[in-house]
């Protein structure tokens, strides 16, 4: 398979290069497109005001791998890669490894999970993995769970282009209880604005926040990588919430019926 890896991290981030590095040995070909720098959190952003810009990078990857820095988003990237910088589409997309959880409702704020999702938007199936921590940064038992995914996908191919959401305990390996299919949680948080002043006298916030409710049911991610489980999640871009679909119908009948006002 031709295989296109891209993060929120950056381009010179250890997950990812762990992720190239891994997937070099095996025969399919890689290549390498993620921002020149980090750009966690950006959710699905676009950069539609200024340039991209693009440079190729070859000290740091394998030199059987093509890899090239970003200026703009996650999502900027993915769509740079498969529609300007490769000559043929790929037939995988893989964001991460990412330094840190995407644990259920965070995915909506992910660059991660974006830049997959980019790549099914694309009709390319993709897979997002994160590392589940910020401490423990041995990202070997991610990269070899990712590998086998590969593989499996390689001799079972998915059957629609989807997003899968894969967190790894961020654990030794041999730790990990097992893998195990599941669906998004819930998290909750209070967000901290802290205010500063900078060297001029100018007043600026800085964002930070603490998880202050979890839903995390037994058939969650959430739960699932508290017990030390490898979690996957299947994720697509449709929102909507079609079982409300009746009731606002029969709510939205009764405003022709309202009286100005």
């Amino acid at each position: 398979m031709h295989i296109l890896i891209s993060n929120d991290d950056g381009i010179y981030a250890p997950g990812v290069r762990a992720l190239a590095e891994a997937l070099s040995k095996t025969e399919h070909q890689i290549t390498v497109v993620c921002p020149d720098r980090e750009r966690s959190a950006t959710g699905h952003a676009l950069t539609l005001q200024e340039p991209l810009r693009v440079d190729r990078i070859t000290d740091i990857y394998p030199p059987s791998i093509e890899a090239w820095a970003c200026s703009g988003t996650p999502s900027d990237t993915v769509k740079l890669a498969l529609d300007a910088l490769l000559g043929d589409r790929p037939d995988l997309v893989l964001s991460g490894i990412n330094r840190g959880a995407n644990l259920g409702t965070d995915v909506l704020y992910s660059g991660t999970v974006s830049a997959a999702m980019e790549g099914v938007l694309e009709g390319v199936p993709s897979i997002a993995f994160s590392l589940a921590g910020f401490t423990h940064l041995d990202f070997s038992a991610a990269a070899n769970f990712a590998k086998k995914m590969v593989q499996a996908i390689s001799d079972y191919a998915l059957e629609e282009p989807i997003l899968l959401n894969v967190n790894i305990p961020a654990i030794d390996e041999e730790d990990i209880c097992g893998v195990v299919v599941t669906r998004l949680g819930i998290r909750r948080y209070r967000d901290q604005f802290e205010k500063r002043i900078d060297p001029r006298g100018k007043i600026y916030y800085w964002l930070s926040g603490v998880v202050i409710e979890e839903e995390a049911e037994a058939d969650t991610d959430i739960q699932a990588i508290r017990d030390n489980y490898i979690t996957i999640t299947p994720l697509k871009p449709d929102l909507t919430f079609t079982a409300a679909i009746p009731f606002i119908k029969t709510w939205t009948d009764k405003l022709t019926n309202l009286p100005s006002r």
